[in-house]
């Protein structure tokens, strides 16, 4: 559906598995996500999803060590970019782990792989738990759907009540790592497995990120874009940075009618 409303672009500048072997400018320490972010959000992002790592250069979701990146990130550029942290367990960590960490990191925004904490009806109470948790202390929460199976997952999930509110903020991934790339025109079917009149915003691994992007551009979703998934140009050439990419998503979306989306408006599709 044709759509003049503000498209959010989110950077995801570095995700769980990749190495500067990967690209040079792929974000790792504090200083690197903030003048990532800075870049970004001049090129025309409001949103950045980020992972740390620990000192062997690992993904961690320990709160000892996101809480003062997280920090640094406020200061510098909280007041026009909404910070969201990874739950990501990246074959590290346990449901129940996931949640321990995120109650002691307390982030405003926080993004939720689905299936990692609520796999089947055994789970249902753990994640009726957390969910609420979220839900009343005001976090953001993100829920990550990596098929059209998934988002009627969530649909179950919201009917059975084991997630709160009327309406969230999605993201649905197109392809997986390892794999060549995904497929751009699986997108048509998340959004027809979808009832609910949540916001959707997609990332795709690969070149398939900018046909995606495109893609959502005209059918009124919002797109996440980044290193995490993807380095490369439309032409297959490495993309000089992360703000490069931002910069070409926000010409998809002018060219689809639409102006990149603020902080505030990033906030307000969350459903709170």
């Amino acid at each position: 559906m044709m759509t003049t409303a503000p498209m959010l672009i989110a950077v995801a500048p570095n995700g769980a598995r990749k190495t500067k072997l990967d690209h040079p400018e792929l974000p790792l320490s504090a200083r690197e996500l903030i003048k990532t972010a800075l870049d970004c959000i001049e090129a025309g992002a409001s949103m950045m999803h980020f992972h740390v790592r620990d000192k062997y250069g690992n993904h961690t979701l320990d709160h000892t060590i996101y809480g003062p990146v997280l920090k640094e990130l406020e200061a510098a550029v909280g007041e026009h970019m909404l910070l969201q942290v990874s739950s990501e367990a990246a074959g590290r960590y346990q449901s129940d782990e996931q949640i321990e960490q995120m109650k002691r990191l307390a982030p405003h925004c926080l993004s939720c792989g689905l299936r990692e904490f609520v796999k089947d009806e055994n789970d249902y109470a753990a994640g009726h738990d957390f969910f609420s948790a979220l839900h009343r202390s005001g976090v953001l929460a993100q829920y990550i759907l990596y098929s059209p199976a998934d988002v009627e997952w969530y649909e179950t999930l919201c009917t059975e009540g084991v997630i709160p509110g009327e309406s969230h903020l999605l993201l649905f991934v197109l392809g997986r790592y390892g794999q060549v790339g995904a497929n751009s025109h699986e997108l048509q079917n998340y959004v027809a497995a979808l009832k609910r009149k949540s916001h959707w915003m997609a990332c795709a691994f690969g070149q398939a990120e900018h046909t995606t992007a495109a893609q959502a551009a005209k059918m009124g979703g919002h797109a996440r874009i980044g290193f995490e998934n993807n380095h490369s140009l439309p032409d297959g050439s490495p993309a000089a940075n992360n703000a490069a990419l931002i910069q070409l998503t926000a010409g998809l979306a002018q060219k689809a009618g639409r102006t990149p989306g603020d902080k505030d408006f990033a906030e307000s599709l969350h459903g709170l």
